[in-house]
């Protein structure tokens, strides 16, 4: 099997975790950012709420287009903000009804999914990123730096740059969206475990049962290659510095 064809799902799914905390932390300083020039915390919320409403109109439409694609029945929409209890605020919202644990999945998955395409699209087609990461693969370090500072002369730089980051900043699942993702998260670690436990057993099979020329050529695909690096980094900071990392995992859960 070529593990190099699932490189971009394999980043997703190990970038999600990461993605959340950042997400809850730009939030809370873009918040305290705007509370600090406007000493009001009603005003703090109307200006951050239509700074990221394309984002969160993009997210919650999503919602709504995707339980109506699967037969589900939707209620009320509302993109009008709301401070919670605990510190938190949402948003907006849509009601949707009771559905068996695909479809609720693939409904709090719907935002993802049209924001990465929506970021995807804006990226290749209005900002001119694919050059750029082909530049940073081939270690053309040079032709990079210089296609960065040039990336404001695209056209309309300001206003898909705004549209990437809002979109990028609300597509994240939220805490509600999340909660029919475990029993199929539980799947995915079964199905994970099972091919962790072939491929052990086929290295296994290889080095201690197999002909030194018969064994097949080593290949080290650089995005594999990549993957294992971050895996690495970030078991050694779960070892060194643990209760910071599970701190700010629960804390993204949670928002």
């Amino acid at each position: 099997m070529n593990l190099a064809a699932f490189d971009g799902i394999l980043w997703l799914l190990l970038m999600l975790g990461p993605l959340l905390i950042l997400q809850r932390k730009l939030h809370l300083e873009i918040q305290s950012l705007i509370l600090i020039l406007t000493h009001r915390p009603d005003v703090t919320i109307t200006i951050f709420s239509i700074l990221f409403l394309p984002g969160v109109a993009l997210h919650e439409g999503s919602h709504y287009l995707m339980a109506r694609l699967l037969g589900v029945r939707t209620g009320r929409v509302s993109l009008i903000p709301k401070a919670l209890k605990g510190g938190r605020l949402r948003m907006g919202f849509v009601e949707t009804g009771s559905a068996d644990v695909v479809r609720d999945a693939l409904i709090g998955a719907a935002p993802l999914l049209t924001g990465g395409l929506m970021v995807m699209y804006i990226g290749m087609f209005h900002l001119g990123l694919v050059p750029l990461g082909n530049d940073l693969l081939t270690g053309q370090f040079d032709v990079f730096w210089k296609s960065i500072a040039s990336l404001p002369r695209q056209p309309d730089f300001w206003l898909w740059f705004y549209l990437a980051f809002v979109v990028s900043s609300t597509m994240l699942p939220s805490a509600s969206d999340r909660r029919a993702w475990l029993p199929i998260l539980v799947v995915v670690a079964a199905v994970n475990t099972a091919i962790g436990i072939y491929y052990y057993l086929t290295v296994v099979r290889v080095i201690y049962f197999t002909d030194p020329g018969q064994r097949p050529a080593f290949k080290f695909e650089r995005g594999i290659a990549a993957l294992g690096v971050v895996m690495i980094v970030i078991v050694t900071l779960l070892g060194i510095v643990p209760a910071k990392l599970l701190n700010a995992a629960i804390l993204a859960v949670r928002f």
